[in-house]
């Protein structure tokens, strides 16, 4: 059965990260997983980049420790292919599918049809309006607000500021809907500018449009980037300009790579508000196995974000996000989604 299974899932274009499923199950736990053989999907709407990496590292350590057979794939910014990936795993049976980002409309049809399949489905970055979906959710909010408020900390209560913002996925709207209320409690702080792409070159896409952007507003000294793949090409724009010593990025998430970025000598990016993206992807499981097991964890599983600014980094010593939790012990772990029967995976 596990092989038949695991043809079906390259024919698919899923690709096996975690397994095969635990025949004996776990002790104590609740049906299915005290017999084993579970099966979970988890389709992505992106496609590349250290925060996809990281979150599913992140599902694979927590399946492995449930003993789950975990099948990921990547729709690389296609909605059309994470619908089909959808489907795939709705045809191949499997007890639970994570979706990760993605646009609302496009997806709400195909993930009530997993629903009707008796597939339990949990959502994260994506909102689907489903009362029996679980949204994993960052705390997009936050995440702004902390990060717009040491923005204004260090540049004031008045300046001009540009956002890459990319409308219809539901953290960037969410992140940009704060940077807006920032606008308007601060009359002084002015939108200038707004631009971004959502595409499998982000950082260089963004990097063109911003340099074009800096050229055309020579003021314009703040840059809200509500994802890391968009601070990375604005910090390419800058760095190109030489216009570091004016124009700071106020960022949203973190890898290594990122915060290689940061702690550069002079580097543009000064801050940025961010979970770990290896814990969402075991939240993400766990929540998809407590739904699983018949223990819905409610509507909303809420993982709590950290601000993170360069002089942290650069005053700690720390150059990667394993040091950057062993600094900061509230990034390396999360209670969401957490049960007596659900095994910490290994770190």
């Amino acid at each position: 059965m596990f092989r038949k299974f695991v043809s079906a899932a390259f024919a698919a274009g899923l690709t096996l990260t975690a397994g095969p499923a635990m025949a004996e199950g776990l002790a104590g736990a609740p049906a299915p997983f005290d017999k084993g053989g579970v099966r979970i999907a988890v389709v992505s709407f992106l496609g590349s980049g250290d925060w996809l990496q990281a979150f599913e590292a992140g599902v694979k350590r927590q399946a492995e420790a449930l003993g789950i057979e975990a099948n990921v794939s990547q729709a690389r910014n296609d909605i059309n292919t994470q619908r089909e990936l959808i489907q795939q795993a709705i045809n191949l049976g499997v007890d639970g599918i994570v979706i990760n980002n993605g646009q609302p409309e496009a997806l709400k049809d195909v993930a009530q049809a997993a629903l009707d399949a008796g597939i339990k489905v949990v959502a994260y970055d994506v909102n689907l309006d489903n009362p029996k979906i679980p949204q994993i959710e960052q705390s997009d909010a936050d995440m702004a607000r902390l990060v717009l408020e040491q923005a204004v900390k260090e540049q004031g209560e008045a300046f001009e500021g540009g956002v890459v913002y990319v409308a219809g996925f539901a953290p960037l709207d969410r992140r940009y809907a704060v940077w807006k209320s920032f606008t308007q409690k601060y009359p002084g702080i002015k939108e200038v500018a707004s631009w971004g792409v959502v595409n499998d070159t982000v950082a260089a896409s963004v990097a063109d449009q911003t340099k074009a952007v800096l050229r055309a507003n020579p003021n314009l000294s703040v840059v809200f980037t509500p994802w890391d793949e968009f601070a990375r090409g604005v910090k390419l724009a800058i760095d190109e300009l030489g216009l570091g010593e004016t124009v700071k990025i106020y960022g949203i998430d973190i890898s290594t790579s990122d915060i290689q970025a940061i702690i550069e000598p002079g580097s543009p990016w000064v801050a940025t508000a961010a979970t770990n993206a290896a814990v969402v992807g075991e939240v993400s499981v766990r929540a998809l196995s407590l739904d699983i097991a018949g223990q819905f964890p409610g509507r909303s599983v809420l993982i709590q974000p950290t601000l993170v600014t360069r002089a942290d980094l650069v005053d700690n010593g720390i150059g990667t996000i394993e040091q950057l939790q062993e600094k900061f012990p509230a990034f390396r772990d999360s209670d969401a989604a957490k049960a007596a029967w659900i095994p910490a995976p290994a770190r």
